[in-house]
């Protein structure tokens, strides 16, 4: 716990009230206006807007294994500059995450690296090979305390396993996370499937075979009355899918990346591999069956599915580029643009789909929570009239794999509290020696 005290001066709730927050002792200890400076870093929140920490249930950081494209430390480092408190890593690492021991070594990772909470995902096959389930109860029951699991990047085709996966999780809360895509429709998919495919001589990934996935999934998961929840949905399709499931009774979540709101495949003329994602950049009605769903409550979250490579893995021709766009950095700028500038979203409903619901869905404690005495002091402070063109030195992290560079986005954080101590301020992050002092003794957080 932080002995740092902060006085924030006049920030703006997401609900257009105005106050004072007092950090002290890793909690906000008091509210209002005038709030006394005495023994505090006093911050001139004039314009700014307070909004709780952000919380990713869909970042890929990479290490164990690949520490060429992400390291736990860089990742973290991402998502404070982006305005994150959590992120939720992804299994696909080597050793894949299916044991305790891995997620207990990601888990550790992160709290060394003290800039967010790191929540490992667990994995749903062994190795994500497809064949038979990990040790669900074993990372459950471990210091990590899973409770997501996915074998994202991959989809758990087989409807037995899938079925049995989410008969497994029932027992602890859990939820499976799947990345809806049958295989065997989308066999060397370059992009998404239409006209644009067809000129570009790109094979194409067509939407059904997120949509047929999807529709299985969400009548397993009636079956068996457990927590089913969807990655990435990218098309209109797909929105009609769970929109039908959640008026049925499924017990049913679904999320968008900031990329799938705001980005469309025409894009991928150009065959700047930047662009090339999985899944794709989809035709302008998609974007906009996208945002309709998030505003209606279809979908529940924006995560930003943060997928960086090193540079030689984007910097080559299309057909053999690895799929992934950064996101951390730049994911609240994106919903800024895409939702809240377009009127879909307002900055209470940012909140819920960027913080409150995504921490609900992970069952992670002390996040997600509204900005009221006793809450823990996670928190980000963002100017929402700022506007920059997004360059490569916006990209803290190692992948620079973003495709928003050279793009004039809305907003920017300026400061971000972790624990109570600052991660960044006046939009600088702070350096590893800076965040060891300032949070004292290594925190292990609430997962002991």
């Amino acid at each position: 716990m932080s002995s740092e005290r902060y006085l924030v001066r006049g920030a703006q709730l997401s609900d257009g009230t105005t106050t004072d927050l007092l950090l002290a002792d890793g909690v906000i200890t008091a509210t209002g206006t005038q709030l006394s400076d005495a023994g505090a870093t006093v911050i001139d929140a004039d314009g700014l807007l307070a909004l709780p920490g952000l919380v990713d249930l869909h970042t890929h950081l990479r290490e164990p294994g690949y520490e060429q494209s992400e390291t736990v430390l860089t990742g973290s480092q991402a998502a404070a500059i982006g305005g994150f408190t959590t992120v939720f890593a992804m299994a696909n690492t080597s050793p894949v995450q299916d044991t305790a021991g891995v997620v207990e070594q990601v888990l550790a990772l992160g709290e060394s690296a003290g800039y967010v909470t790191v929540q490992p995902i667990g994995a749903v096959t062994v190795g994500l090979a497809g064949e038979r389930l990990a040790e669900f109860g074993a990372m459950a029951a471990s210091r990590a305390n899973v409770r997501v699991f996915s074998d994202d990047g991959f989809c758990v085709s087989d409807p037995l396993l899938m079925r049995r996966a989410l008969e497994y999780v029932k027992a602890f809360d859990g939820v499976v996370a799947q990345h809806s895509q049958e295989p065997r429709l989308t066999v060397g998919a370059q992009m998404n499937e239409g006209a644009l495919s067809s000129e570009l001589g790109l094979t194409g990934w067509p939407a059904v075979a997120e949509e047929s996935i999807i529709a299985r999934d969400v009548l397993l998961a009636e079956h068996v009355g457990s927590r089913l929840h969807v990655c990435h949905l990218s098309t209109a399709g797909a929105v009609d899918v769970v929109r039908w499931a959640k008026a049925r009774g499924i017990n049913v979540t679904a999320e968008v990346t900031p990329h799938h709101l705001l980005l469309t495949e025409e894009l991928v003329a150009g065959y700047d591999a930047r662009y090339k994602v999985n899944p794709p950049l989809r035709r302008r009605e998609d974007v906009e069956a996208l945002r309709q769903g998030l505003a209606d409550g279809t979908i529940d979250i924006i995560a930003t599915d943060h997928a960086p490579h090193p540079v030689e893995s984007k910097d080559c021709e299309w057909d053999a580029a690895a799929n992934g766009m950064v996101g951390l950095e730049s994911a609240l700028s994106v919903a800024h643009a895409a939702v809240v500038e377009t009127g879909f979203l307002g900055w209470s409903d940012l909140v819920r789909v960027m913080s409150t619901t995504p921490a609900r869905i992970g069952r992670i404690h002390g996040q997600g929570q509204q900005l009221t005495v006793g809450a823990p002091a996670e928190l980000t402070l963002y100017d929402p009239s700022a506007r920059r063109v997004f360059g490569r030195e916006n990209l803290i992290g190692k992948g620079v794999n973003s495709p928003y560079l050279q793009m004039t986005l809305p907003g920017q954080v300026l400061a971000t509290f972790h624990r109570g101590y600052a991660t960044v301020l006046d939009g600088v992050l702070q350096s590893t020696a800076q965040i060891e002092a300032a949070r004292g003794p290594l925190v292990r957080g609430a997962h002991e």
